[in-house]
């Protein structure tokens, strides 16, 4: 029975270090980009320049519960979900 259970140790060992790996290469970085989402999202206020996720770039002229409008350079008025909003406009 110990002789079985030496044989299972590396395997063991293999598997948990393969979790770490999977940790620290997709889910940890995957969990950052996902809280600087929600920073980005929460500090939305009039005038903030952004960028959606379909490439669109204005400036906020409102903030709702879960919709901003967004004024386009042509002056066009777009209601998106927050969700939508990537990143600043630099």
């Amino acid at each position: 029975m110990n002789e079985q259970l030496t044989g299972l140790l590396p395997l063991l060992f293999f598997f948990v270090l393969m979790f770490g790996a999977m940790y620290f290469f997709t889910i940890r970085p995957q969990r950052k980009r996902q809280k600087e989402q929600e920073e980005l999202i929460l500090s939305l206020k009039k005038g903030s320049k952004v960028v959606t996720s379909g490439g669109i770039y204005g400036v906020v002229e409102a903030v709702e519960d879960t919709t901003v409008i967004i004024k386009t350079e042509s002056g066009a008025l777009l209601r998106m979900a927050k969700l939508s909003v990537v990143s600043r406009q630099l």
